[in-house]
């Protein structure tokens, strides 16, 4: 049973039309009163609710009845209607304990989804919470390359089966490396979308000049040489599945107009005034802290709960390091058959050499070093030289993915770190010290007194 709360009988009339056709039973409130009445004494499986029911509009009585709500019934999930210059008060709904959002004017399809994804996702997530074994989890799902039997990466695939199915956004977050874009396409694959396209875009490659033209299109003409009308990648990705990666990367104006299509799944192609429906499930990554950025204003607040309705944490490879030998063997197998050195194995001393590494690029440069390896070397058996050996041929740019993320640390800090590190180093050598740092000994012991660093 789905329950409507609005003041406006013709909304609450059409909705559960609405929602009758699409085979939902619901009952309709016209006052907070009269929906909490309704809760205490029936069972119900969503709340879709206005944010104001009186001439006031500042959505102080939505948020009001919604915390009601949720100390009631908090495993009720709850959708808040709302105007789309009234986005903000969403937000503050989602921040409270909504589940998601419609903004007016709304389209049936819009409201039809959102019930669909919501109920969906509750019911998912209302399962056991036991964490099958890889076995069991392979059984139910195809999570091709997702290599690994670790506790945090087996709770990250029981949570992709258990929300493949729905059409929830997901945000996917971790470092570099971590294999992201394969958990986009195994929600992709695990979910009813699968025989449609599945549309990976970089937006940290895509300038803020051509967004526009890069994910709605443009027709012939828009623009200097638009000699030709193109599809847009969202578009392109109808029917299935749209993977927005380095999402952190997108300027504000890109924001917005994202924020327009995820919201009303409408879009204008560059040079056209038609507006277009599309029908696409949203996946997002980013390696970047999307909360810290909102705090800074680099980020859309609105945006983030658009986009994360799941969130999904990668762990780095250093902290599961008992699947590096599953994945080296893996990596090492494919790398065989591709340069037909099908009889490469790597020594039990290489095992453990490759599970000491911190692995700064994590999956990625694992692989990569796999890689490497095998080329340089003629030897049928790797040992932890090798692996040194090649580690010590990489560029010096792979290094830079071990510095702290930018705003963690200041200058000062960074600089305090450094002097204490290259201490400890050198054994309290300041002649040493100096030299690797390229300070002049009377600079260094200037920054000692600063830092006070006691020598």
């Amino acid at each position: 049973m789905i329950l409507i709360v609005d003041d406006d009988p013709s909304v609450t009339a059409s909705l559960a039309l609405l929602l009758k056709q699409a085979g939902h039973a619901s009952h309709s409130a016209s006052s907070p009163a009269d929906a909490l009445a309704w809760l205490e004494a029936h069972p119900c499986e969503l709340v879709v609710s206005d944010m104001n029911f009186t001439r006031r509009t500042s959505g102080e009585e939505g948020l009001e009845l919604l915390a009601r709500i949720k100390a009631l019934r908090p495993g009720v999930p709850v959708v808040l209607i709302t105007a789309w210059g009234s986005i903000q008060l969403a937000v503050e709904g989602m921040k409270a304990g909504a589940t998601d959002f419609i903004t007016k004017p709304w389209t049936h399809e819009q409201i039809l989804q959102t019930v669909r994804t919501v109920l969906g996702l509750a019911a998912s997530t209302a399962g056991d919470d036991r964490i099958g074994s890889r076995e069991e989890l392979d059984a139910n799902y195809d999570f091709g390359d997702l290599i690994g039997e670790d506790p945090r990466l087996l709770r990250v695939l029981q949570m992709i089966g258990r929300v493949s199915a729905t059409d929830a956004s997901v945000l996917i977050t971790g470092e570099s490396g971590t294999g992201k874009e394969l958990v986009a396409d195994a929600i992709h694959r695990n979910s009813r979308r699968r025989p449609s396209p599945f549309v990976k875009v970089n937006l940290g490659g895509i300038s803020a000049s051509l967004f526009e033209s890069e994910m709605f299109g443009h027709v012939r003409g828009a623009f200097t040489d638009a000699r030709h009308d193109r599809k847009g990648r969202f578009e392109m990705a109808t029917g299935g599945t749209i993977f927005l990666d380095e999402i952190g990367d997108l300027d504000q104006a890109s924001q917005v107009k994202l924020l327009r299509v995820l919201q009303d799944r409408t879009f204008e192609v560059l040079g056209s005034s038609q507006r277009r429906t599309v029908d696409v499930r949203v996946v997002s990554a980013t390696n970047r802290n999307l909360a810290d950025m909102v705090s800074r204003g680099e980020f859309r607040e609105d945006l983030l709960y658009r986009i994360n309705l799941i969130t999904l944490h990668l762990p780095p490879l250093r902290e599961r390091r008992d699947d590096i030998p599953m994945l080296a063997r893996r990596f090492l197998q494919a790398v065989g058959q591709v340069y037909r050195r099908e009889d490469v194995r790597i020594s039990a001393d290489g095992m453990a050499w490759l599970k000491s590494q911190p692995w700064p690029g994590n999956v990625r440069q694992l692989k990569q070093g796999i890689e490497r390896t095998v080329l340089v070397t003629d030897k049928t058996v790797l040992d932890a030289a090798d692996f040194t050996m090649t580690a010590e041929m990489e560029p010096r740019d792979a290094e830079r993915d071990v510095l702290p993320p930018v705003g963690s640390m200041t200058m000062d800090e960074l600089e305090k770190a450094m002097i204490v590190k290259s201490l400890k180093h050198h054994n309290g050598n300041i002649s040493r010290v100096a030299q690797a740092l390229g300070l002049s000994r009377a600079a260094l012991y200037r920054r000692f007194e600063k830092y006070e660093i006691a020598v």
